[in-house]
């Protein structure tokens, strides 16, 4: 059975958790060393940083759940404009993950579904995302639920940079 809820900061561990296993499995093997890559995690997945993101008013966070076990999250911020959109009320989907194991079950969809409805009722009118240009599944997925791409950009995790497309959707209010 699956589930899907809002996150709160005693959540951390669990979004920590999941955050370090599915950039693992995701974008683990892109990377050359192996140290920076578990620098790179600690960094970003260390369960201090997700709680203080947490508690800031313009994240959201939700976790899915397969029969109790946490299987993925995704991640909203409010109002958080990009140089690639002229919108005067943007939100960013900046995160969206779901196990390898259980990708086949919809559950970012899912999630996705709550971003949009909550991105929707702060009045936001779009919405944009990042994602990495080699990610063809992910790609796609946007594409189908309609976001286009409108520019590309740059990431640097040590000593290697990572192609980046940005992809922008109109948020539907009715």
């Amino acid at each position: 059975m699956e589930q899907i809820r809002q996150a709160k900061k005693g959540d951390a561990t669990l979004i920590a958790m999941l955050g370090r296993t599915t950039f693992n499995e995701a974008f683990g093997h892109l990377f050359h060393s192996h140290d920076e890559l578990k620098t790179y995690l600690s960094a970003t997945f260390s369960i201090e940083k997700i709680e203080n993101s947490l508690e800031k008013e313009n994240n959201v966070y939700w976790i899915a759940f397969v029969d109790r076990l946490p299987v993925g999250y995704a991640k909203l911020k409010l109002r958080s404009p990009s140089n690639f959109i002229r919108s005067t009320n943007i939100s960013q989907l900046q995160k969206i993950y779901v196990l390898k194991d259980f990708l086949s079950l919809k559950i970012g969809r899912h999630l996705q579904d709550q971003v949009f409805a909550t991105a929707v009722r702060s009045g936001a009118k779009d919405i944009w995302l990042s994602v990495w240009q080699g990610n063809q599944r992910a790609i796609r997925f946007y594409e189908k639920n309609a976001f286009k791409n409108v520019g590309n950009h740059q990431f640097t995790i040590g000593t290697q940079t990572f192609d980046f497309m940005i992809m922008s959707k109109r948020l539907n209010h009715g």
